[in-house]
């Protein structure tokens, strides 16, 4: 009988490491292929992990919260129902020794490319309520014509209430019976405390409630934090006068998504005007390493995207300057659609050498964001608001209605003067304004 070991996944090209959040299975449990064993996360990605074979989980070798690189075996599963030995159920088992490689064979499992995705396209991962449904439930629903408003309406017994394969063939089992659907009782695992999911509201006195942070929000408090210990923050901000472009996209909107089967936002024509002007000013385009500058000779744009928790992600358009309007369309799009869902993959979130932040899409009319490190500087486009304006025409000044929103630039100020960081913006507001309303799509 075989043992094999489940070795941690490489989510990316630069990840090297994950942490495991929770284990799924525990020692002693019979698994199957594809059938999910734990669930991990990386700097901004969760995923599943899930078996490359069936079998029995002999061996769990590291515990909940550690880390652990990329390429290291984190279990050991027993094949054809291999005797799991005197290990308890549920209980770790860190202090054995991982088998060698004469006695174990490594089977690497990346897990963002988990068998059955696109056969249930119908039943989306992430739902609109905010449950998680893996490949194999997936899959099961399918094949059993579940739909998505009864897995909607099942209480799982995995972690944060996840519908796990038991769940849903417990329910199909009392379907085919046409009994009442029972809900399924969860099992009482241990979970360290910082797994046990969001921890109830405490009160004191009845004036303050205290809610424990998530582990995306910690994460994203520590860069914030981070960044601001790291670079000295300058913000400059100019207004700009985007009527052209306002008249344009709502003349041509219907023509272009008809043509490019894309709907066209004013994102991909803020991210052309900023890759013209980094081109312009290379300076903007570089971090900083010690006493060096590194000076990127490739324009990569993040995007600030808003996902269904709360919490922001910054997806990069690789070569943005390559790309012309519908190319940046398509990618705008695509990105901003897999954020909403989760489904961004590693590599489409690192590698930015400048990032966008739309805050006028909350509203409002500026904002002053923190620097995405370690780039050197980002940029915020506030809401486009129609106000009287004076306008130089050939008969003298006139006072129309114009459509303008402010742009506003947080800066590194080691790196970036007031001079450099202020044309650079200007730039970026002169492209702007100078759209040709006339071109073609």
């Amino acid at each position: 009988m075989a043992q094999v070991e489940l070795i941690m996944p490489k989510m990316g090209e630069s990840i090297m490491e994950a942490t495991i959040l929770k284990w799924v299975k525990n020692v002693g449990d019979q698994i199957e292929v594809d059938e999910t064993v734990l669930e991990i996360a990386t700097d901004k990605v969760d995923s599943e992990v899930p078996s490359p074979v069936a079998g029995v989980l002999t061996k769990i070798l590291f515990e909940e919260n550690d880390t652990v690189e990329v390429g290291k075996a984190i279990a050991i599963i027993s094949t054809e129902g291999e005797d799991p030995g005197h290990a308890a159920p549920g209980a770790p088992d860190t202090e054995s020794a991982p088998p060698s490689s004469e006695s174990a064979e490594q089977i690497f499992m990346p897990a963002e490319n988990v068998p059955g995705d696109q056969e249930t396209a119908d039943i989306p991962a992430n739902s609109a309520s905010g449950k998680f449904y893996s490949p194999l439930v997936r899959n099961i629903a399918r094949e059993e014509g579940v739909t998505l408003a009864e897995l909607e309406s099942l209480e799982g017994s995995g972690m944060k209430g996840r519908v796990t394969k038991s769940d849903i063939l417990g329910y199909i089992q009392v379907r085919k019976s046409g009994a009442p659907a029972a809900q399924p009782a969860k099992k009482p695992t241990p979970q360290p405390a910082a797994q046990q999911g969001p921890r109830p509201a405490v009160h004191t006195d009845g004036a303050v409630e205290i809610v424990e942070m998530d582990r995306m929000r910690k994460l994203i408090a520590d860069h914030m934090v981070n960044s601001k210990h790291t670079s000295p923050h300058v913000t400059s901000f100019v207004e700009v006068d985007v009527t052209p472009i306002v008249e344009w996209r709502n003349r041509v909107k219907q023509e272009f998504q008809k043509k490019h089967g894309e709907k066209i936002t004013f994102t991909p024509l803020f991210i052309e005007a900023v890759a013209r002007a980094l081109t312009d000013f290379p300076m903007v385009n570089v971090s900083v390493d010690g006493d060096k500058i590194l000076v990127r000779k490739f324009i990569n744009i993040g995007m600030a995207a808003a996902m269904p928790n709360g919490n922001l992600i910054v997806p990069v358009i690789k070569s943005a300057d390559q790309l012309n309007l519908v190319g940046l369309t398509r990618q705008v799009n695509d990105l901003a659609n897999r954020a909403r869902q989760n489904k961004l993959k590693p590599e489409e979130i690192q590698g930015g050498t400048f990032t966008l932040t739309n805050v006028g899409t909350f509203g409002n009319v500026m904002g002053t964001p923190i620097i995405n490190q370690p780039q050197v500087a980002i940029l915020a486009v506030g809401a486009i608001r129609k106000k009287p304006a004076v306008v130089e025409t050939p008969y003298g000044d006139l006072i129309a209605v114009r459509h303008l929103m402010f742009l506003s630039l947080s800066y590194d100020h080691r790196v970036v003067d007031g001079m450099l960081g202020g044309s650079f913006l200007r730039r970026v507001g002169d492209y702007l304004e100078a759209f040709d309303p006339n071109q073609s799509i």
